[in-house]
């Protein structure tokens, strides 16, 4: 279990935060992939 998945699943977090984290064109520097977004939360980045 990596940070954003424990942080997440101890509601530390919400989606929103969540989605922050990803590394996309918009965020070329984020720490999770869409897949790992979608492992953590069940929702389609």
């Amino acid at each position: 279990m990596n940070f954003w998945e424990m942080a997440y699943k101890r509601k530390a977090i919400d989606k929103e935060t969540l989605r922050q984290a990803v590394k996309c064109e918009a965020n070329p520097f984020g720490e999770i992939t869409p897949k790992e977004f979608e492992e953590i939360c069940g929702e389609k980045f």
